[in-house]
């Protein structure tokens, strides 16, 4: 506990770590390590009668969750709904999404109200819950009208795309219930990659995005060299459920740790089947709101990463067995059919990201979990083609950033006040008091800005991670490209020239990009935790 800051301690503490027993205890895949045998208040010195004065912590009524197996399993793998372009127009794509309350039956007898992206898609709208997928190229200019209805002012982040501040969907520009707005954007040359949209209101985009507003976006180069591979869409989301169907609010251990429900779906379904009967290219999107997804088809199956949250790497990564994908972070991969039938199961494997515990500490890593199951059905010899199997040795140039001009510090930091968390009527807009979760040493404020760049600068960011837990950086508007990362002393460069939008950074570790802004305005850069960037791990960087 070197670094976790709980200001609270002694009586406060172990006080606050009884109270909370309960509300643990019904939070799917949270631990109760470390409180086994502490008895009762009566027990411990000078806590006799205690809890009959103390007041109840302040996080919502406990619910009970389904169970773990509570949903179908084994269906084929959705296909993903695609938004229609209602343009006439060579080089414009226009549609309109609508945010609004939709009931879904995912437990027998028990709709749930889940919060959705509509629009005139190519399938059924009553396909998945993930939002329709906006599939464009690069030099398209993109206009969507968005048509709030829900009960909360929202806004679309076009997370990872290089668009125009002001059409970026930041907390300044939120939409209100019943309003209607226009984004528009070009996407320039050398865009092309594999994105996501998503809502970006301070302190309510956690919970509009597990209510199930999030929706993949893929742009298209013209001389893509892996268009030849069919390719698999795989969008990976976080799903809390109550046993009457209902998806419950944030406990306080959501807020702690980020959001982990019982269910991890794959274009809106619970372990889904898919069969692989030739090379594929599959795009990958963690768009879970805390969720670290360490993919593995088994020590026996291997594959070949080819792509980055902005497109394509430089040379293809041969002969990996596993892949970490940060909550926010985006890849592609081609998975091989092999030469004979096999069975593999598509497994999110374990991966200790050192969520809290309470009152110190924190809670073992969850177990594996399997997202998939795949069936390697390859075709007889002969009738695949070889060229279309084949994965150039290089597939595109990316040119290292020049020297930079300037060097930001970006640093992350939390405290715990664990005698405000547990105080009668502390809650605010139903946010937990006592958590503070900090970029360089203040909670986000919008009327602050945190650093101020210059438009078409190249500058070296040090993100450095002063808690006990892993955090996602993102930063919006551009990609950027990892230099290297330092922990313990030891500097490590980085050995994959890639374009990313999103880094994850571990515990004591400082992680160096190099990255420019080409518009300027103001941009978001935070935590893709979302509790987290909600309870304030966001800075404001103005571009001049």
């Amino acid at each position: 506990m070197i670094r976790r800051q709980f200001l609270a301690r002694s009586l406060g503490a172990a006080v606050a770590s009884l109270l909370t027993r309960g509300a643990f205890a019904q939070h799917a895949g949270h631990s109760m390590q470390g409180m086994e045998g502490m008895g009762s208040m009566d027990d411990m010195p000078g806590m006799a009668g205690m809890h009959h004065a103390m007041p109840s912590p302040q996080t919502p009524p406990q619910v009970s969750l389904a169970a773990d197996d509570a949903l179908p399993a084994g269906a084929p793998l959705p296909e993903l709904r695609t938004l229609v372009n209602s343009s006439g127009e060579a080089g414009m794509f226009r549609a309109t999404l609508i945010a609004a309350p939709r009931k879904h039956t995912l437990l027998a007898g028990r709709p749930t109200t889940f919060w959705q992206y509509n629009g005139a898609v190519t399938n059924s709208a009553e396909g998945p819950v993930t939002g329709p997928l906006i599939d464009v190229r690069e030099g398209d200019t993109v206009e969507i009208r968005f048509v709030n209805r829900l009960p909360q002012p929202s806004t679309i982040h076009w997370h990872g795309l290089p668009v125009p501040p002001d059409q970026d969907g930041n907390p300044s520009s939120m939409v209100a219930p019943g309003a209607t707005h226009v984004y528009r954007f070009t996407l320039p040359p050398g865009s092309a990659g594999t994105y996501w949209y998503h809502p970006h209101p301070h302190m309510m985009s956690a919970e509009q995005v597990f209510r199930g507003l999030a929706g993949p976006i893929i742009v298209r180069a013209a001389d893509d060299p892996l268009a030849g591979f069919p390719e698999r869409h795989l969008f990976f989301s976080d799903l809390k459920l109550a046993a009457d169907g209902s998806i419950p609010a944030n406990d306080m251990m959501d807020w702690m740790n980020g959001r982990e429900g019982q269910f991890v779906l794959v274009n809106g379904a619970r372990r889904p089947r898919i069969a692989v009967t030739e090379d594929e290219r599959w795009r990958l999107w963690n768009a879970c709101s805390a969720r670290y997804l360490r993919f593995s088809l088994g020590a026996g199956q291997r594959f070949v990463q080819v792509g980055t949250d902005g497109g394509l790497l430089e040379k293809p990564r041969e002969g990996l067995t596993e892949l970490l994908l940060a909550p926010g972070e985006r890849a592609e991969v081609i998975v091989r059919a092999g030469s004979a039938p096999s069975q593999a199961p598509l497994t999110a494997d374990v991966y200790d990201r050192r969520k809290m515990a309470m009152p110190a500490g924190s809670l073992p890593p969850d177990p594996a979990r399997v997202l998939a199951d795949v069936a390697f059905q390859p075709q007889p010899a002969g009738e695949a083609s070889d060229a279309m199997r084949a994965i150039p040795a290089t597939l595109r140039t990316i040119v290292p950033l020049s020297a930079p001009v300037a060097r930001k510090s970006v640093v992350f930091s939390e405290a715990m006040d664990m005698a405000a968390m547990h105080r009668s009527g502390a809650s605010v807009h139903g946010m937990p008091a006592g958590m503070r979760f900090m970029i360089n040493g203040a909670s986000f404020d919008p009327k602050r800005v945190t650093l101020t760049s210059r438009r078409d600068a190249v500058e070296e960011w040090a993100i450095e991670n002063r808690t006990d837990m892993d955090h996602p950086f993102h930063l919006h508007g551009t990609q950027f490209q990892v230099v290297g990362r330092e922990r313990g002393g030891v500097i490590t460069p980085e050995p994959l020239l890639a374009w990313r939008d999103t880094v994850n950074v571990q515990p004591g570790e400082t992680v160096r990009i190099a990255t420019v802004q080409r518009m300027t305005g103001d941009r978001m850069f935070h935590c893709h935790i979302l509790e987290h960037e909600d309870l304030g791990m966001m800075g404001t960087l103005k571009v001049i």
